[in-house]
């Protein structure tokens, strides 16, 4: 199962790449909970433990993939691939 992290206060941009995500999962035909878990990571403290210094961030099983920006949708496939 895949741990997938969303980072960040809960902006537009950081509600666009969790819809996107969601997106890319159902896409895939992943079962939240089964093949995959999404959690939010609002807290600055628990951000700023990762390095992250700008949102909204996407951690995948531990690992920074991306921050900063928007995603697109090829890159988040490629994440999962």
């Amino acid at each position: 199962m895949k741990k997938i992290e969303v980072l960040g206060v809960g902006c537009p941009n950081c509600k666009k790449t969790e819809a996107l995500i969601r997106q890319v999962t159902d896409k895939l035909g992943w079962q939240d909970g089964a093949d995959f878990e999404l959690t939010k990571v609002t807290s600055p403290n628990d951000i700023a433990s990762y390095g992250i210094l700008a949102t909204p961030g996407v951690v995948i099983d531990g690992k920074v993939v991306h921050s900063g920006k928007v995603p697109s949708k090829g890159m988040i496939e490629r994440w999962l691939a």
